[in-house]
């Protein structure tokens, strides 16, 4: 059995690295049959091949042992094919084990405080649904979300951060019968923090109106289930009311720095503000044009399709920070169970994917 997993461990973390078997040979100073043979599973490699291997992949010894636990309720899909899929999953079921064990030796679960809801959705009744899971967490219909993370944790949904190198996937979302409700999102340098938080909203939603689509075994989008939850983030993010309100106060402002104004209030990308301009029909099917002929103008640069305008932070001052969508419970509960010794220090730094050293400095703040 050991071997079983040692086997595919190692491929998983090699293909997640985008190492060929030969090119991990040559990083652990091996030969390629040894490594072949290694993830065919034909013989028991030597400790120090092991230990090669390890520090080929850059990972500590005892993670090429663990066993991972096989994810299904799972909706996690990507515009393009990901090759690090199983890793991302190996990551969040390690993950979601650690959190609901230190929820469980603490004493301090958080129930799911929002009912699913499955079905097709017509535009204003995702509205409606959006307003209504606002007033359950104590929001009004036109104050801004200022902790997206903070907010929907307090709801009973762990959040997850990981970064993937790619441009296609944006998070995933886990359903309670597999340790969720969880959402997971990706915080890759290139991905914007709006996009961040946007993918927060749209995964709760995945799993407020979605329940059954949640299968790993699926990996396309689906556009119906995809434009349903970004009205649904849209309307959880920006409600009507508030959007109003905030776009007739700023109407003094030339458009670009309107929309960057409306956008910095509510946490979300240019794009949602053009898109709800749109719904709202205060703008018509050219916005899109405009807008980047006014930007072009105002910056004299062109926007590229995939950017979001907070790279200029120098010159357009209602950027989003990193700290507006920050790691919270999962860092606060492990520091308690190491304060209450229910876990090693070790054991702490091993959760949070830290190192020992690391680990000791944070309990010094």
């Amino acid at each position: 059995m050991s071997l079983r997993i040692l086997a595919k461990n190692v491929k998983r973390l090699r293909t997640a690295k985008r190492l060929s078997q030969s090119a991990l040979a040559d990083e652990a100073g091996l030969s390629l049959p040894a490594i072949k043979s290694l993830e065919l599973e034909k013989r028991d490699p030597r400790s120090r091949t092991i230990q090669s291997i390890a520090k080929a992949l850059d990972v500590k010894l005892h993670e090429l042992f663990q066993p991972v636990r096989a994810l299904r309720a799972v909706r996690f899909r990507s515009a393009k094919r990901l090759r690090t899929r199983e890793n991302v999953l190996a990551e969040v079921a390690r993950w979601l084990d650690d959190f609901n064990f230190l929820e469980e030796c603490l004493s301090n679960k958080i129930q799911f405080r929002l009912d699913a809801v499955g079905g097709q959705h017509s535009r204003d009744r995702l509205a409606s649904l959006a307003l209504l899971c606002r007033k359950k967490l104590g929001l009004n219909d036109k104050e801004p979300i200022y902790d997206i993370r903070g907010l929907i944790e307090h709801a009973g949904v762990k959040v997850f951060t990981i970064s993937v190198a790619s441009d296609g996937f944006f998070g995933l979302s886990v359903g309670q019968e597999d340790g969720g409700p969880a959402v997971v999102v990706n915080v890759w340098e290139r991905v914007s923090v709006e996009r961040r938080v946007f993918s927060a909203a749209r995964e709760l939603g995945h799993l407020l109106l979605h329940p059954e689509a949640f299968d790993v075994a699926k990996d396309g989008e689906n556009k119906v289930e995809e434009k349903e939850a970004d009205c649904f983030a849209g309307h959880f993010l920006m409600p009507n009311d508030g959007f109003r309100q905030e776009w007739e106060k700023a109407k003094g402002l030339g458009f670009v720095d309107r929309v960057f104004k409306i956008k910095r209030i509510f946490r979300v990308s240019y794009k949602t503000v053009l898109s709800r301009l749109l719904e709202e029909r205060f703008a018509d099917k050219f916005i899109w044009l405009k807008f980047n002929i006014a930007y072009q103008r105002r910056f004299n640069r062109n926007l590229s399709l995939n950017e979001e305008p907070t790279r200029l932070d120098a010159v357009e001052p209602y950027g989003t920070l990193r700290f507006d969508f920050y790691e919270d419970r999962f860092k606060r509960l492990t520091r308690e169970a190491v304060e209450k010794d229910k876990i090693s220090l070790s054991r702490g730094a091993e959760m949070l994917r830290i190192g020992l050293e690391e680990m000791r400095e944070l309990f010094q703040n």
